[in-house]
């Protein structure tokens, strides 16, 4: 549960009029959060016409007292658990052959109690942003009341609903018939928030006899009068995990420019290469990932697969090399098949002179036994050396099921058979949504990772290929390019 406070913590010893008034603007995309925001201060204070990515306070004076504003990145729209209404943006996504549930949304952008951390010790009054010119539909009322139950209890009684784009109302209708004929999803979010509501309309910010920033406030005093004075207050713990989650997304900012800074200084001359090979069990989404990190759809996903395949593209500056290999038996080395032991082999030959990188995939939904983790150690070991821990990384997929959850607090969880497997590779690892190919944030800072794996290898920068790897049965594998012609150029050899 949030805590909610007296007004009088603000410094008034009377406790029912502080000299002060917080708002907190929440709201979905292209509501008018932003302009809403610059026509109760008055001034264009915040950046309008581009999607908010971080929150932002402003004040002024009115009326003898500093008010303060604060707006918000606008809230995630959760996918439709009956599949129909919004289209989901994963609709089309590939999926392996084992079918696992829709995980829940997740936030990529900071969540609102940043937004309350910036009008301490919290605000007076929640302003929830609708226009409309857009319909409210079941998904956004789900939306909305997800981002305030991100705040803690407590949170609906402090709401007001502030509808925009009034002007967009057809002549002669008022809001209260607008609500009355939207639906009941609208309905239900206006009685929640106690029936308070007002409507703005933006354009008449800067007009003479603009009464509407003035009748706003006077219905957030009437607010803070039904709420005794109280403001409402986030959880301490609730605003300790946002701060941290926020200074994790500040540091890898901060690491993500210094490695561009670092490319940029690097570049000139033949693209870099990096040769990866991708292993794994049966099912745990290779295809998937070697789609991920290539950026476009080159191997079959949904499906076995059968032989291996390489492909080739350019990713955030450097040449990368993968080949994706048939996957193993779980829980036997003598299970899995001669013929897709030796594709294996094939594989990592096809990467000549040998690949930096063996990509090692974990589905984030499986359990590791100490039976999984001993298999799989004895492929790697088995199929290509006991040297080959140098080479391998952990690949985490189906990276979309963590949510807001750090892999390290994943990681953790996972007992101590995950630890170990890590442990033999190194404490290398990398966490990826295979199912939105193309995320390059997170695909360069896998490359990162390998570069970094190479540089740690110094003068066995990669596997060196074997000959026993290398077999007149070579037919089996499927590649579309010449092998001899894949590494003239590597700079990492």
């Amino acid at each position: 549960m949030a805590a909610v406070s007296s007004a009088s913590d603000t410094g008034d010893p009377r406790g029912r009029h502080p000299p002060e008034r917080r708002l907190l603007i929440l709201g979905g995309p292209q509501s008018g959060k932003t302009s809403t925001a610059n026509t109760i201060l008055g001034d264009d204070v915040f950046e309008s016409g581009t999607e908010t990515t971080h929150s932002n306070v402003g004040h002024t004076e009115m009326y003898g007292r500093r008010v303060t504003v604060v707006d918000t990145p606008p809230w995630a729209i959760p996918s439709d658990p009956t599949g129909s209404g919004e289209a989901d943006s994963n609709d089309n996504a590939e999926t392996e052959p084992d079918s696992l549930p829709q995980p829940p949304p997740s936030l990529d952008s900071e969540g609102p109690c940043m937004g309350a951390i910036l009008c301490p010790p919290g605000p007076h009054a929640i302003l929830l942003v609708v226009s409309v010119s857009q319909p409210f539909t079941e998904t956004q009322r789900r939306a909305a009341e997800e981002q305030l139950g991100a705040l803690g209890g407590g949170t609906w009684r402090y709401s007001m609903v502030l509808f925009t784009c009034v002007d967009k109302l057809s002549k002669g209708v008022f809001i209260e018939e607008h609500i009355a004929n939207t639906g009941e999803a609208l309905q239900w979010l206006v009685e929640k928030c106690g029936s308070r509501y007002h409507a703005f309309d933006n354009t008449r910010k800067d007009a003479e006899d603009n009464t509407q920033v003035p009748e706003l406030m006077e219905k957030v005093e009437e607010l803070i009068t039904d709420n005794q004075g109280w403001y409402f207050e986030v959880n301490e713990l609730i605003l300790l995990e946002e701060e941290q989650a926020r200074r994790a997304l500040e540091e890898e900012r901060m690491r993500m420019e210094e490695h561009a800074r670092q490319r940029e200084q690097m570049i000139g001359g033949p693209p870099r290469e990096l040769r990866v090979l991708l292993l794994g069990w049966k099912g745990v989404g290779k295809s998937s990932v070697g789609n991920s990190i290539l950026g476009r759809r080159f191997f079959e996903s949904g499906q076995e697969t059968e032989l291996c395949l390489r492909r080739q593209a350019l990713v955030c500056g450097r040449r990368v090399t993968i080949v994706d290999t048939p996957g193993w038996d779980w829980f036997s080395v003598r299970r899995t098949p001669k013929r897709i032991r030796q594709e294996s082999q094939r594989g990592a030959a096809l990467l000549r002179p040998g690949p930096h990188t063996l990509l090692l995939v974990l589905p984030v939904v499986s359990s590791l036994t100490a039976r999984k983790r001993r298999t799989l150690l004895a492929h790697i070991e088995t199929l290509f050396g006991e040297t080959a821990c140098l080479h391998t990384m952990v690949l985490f997929s189906c990276g979309d099921w963590l949510g807001r959850t750090p892999i390290e607090e994943h990681i953790l969880r996972g007992g101590r058979e995950l630890q170990r497997l890590l442990e033999y590779c190194g404490n290398y690892y990398h966490v990826l949504d295979s199912k939105t190919p193309g995320k390059d944030r997170s695909v360069s800072v896998l490359l990162d990772k390998i570069e970094e794996m190479i540089r740690e290898n110094g003068d066995k920068a990669f596997l060196p290929i074997q000959d026993e790897w290398l077999s007149e049965e070579s037919s089996y594998s499927s590649d579309n390019t010449e092998p001899e012609d894949d590494c003239r150029g590597c700079q990492l050899q």
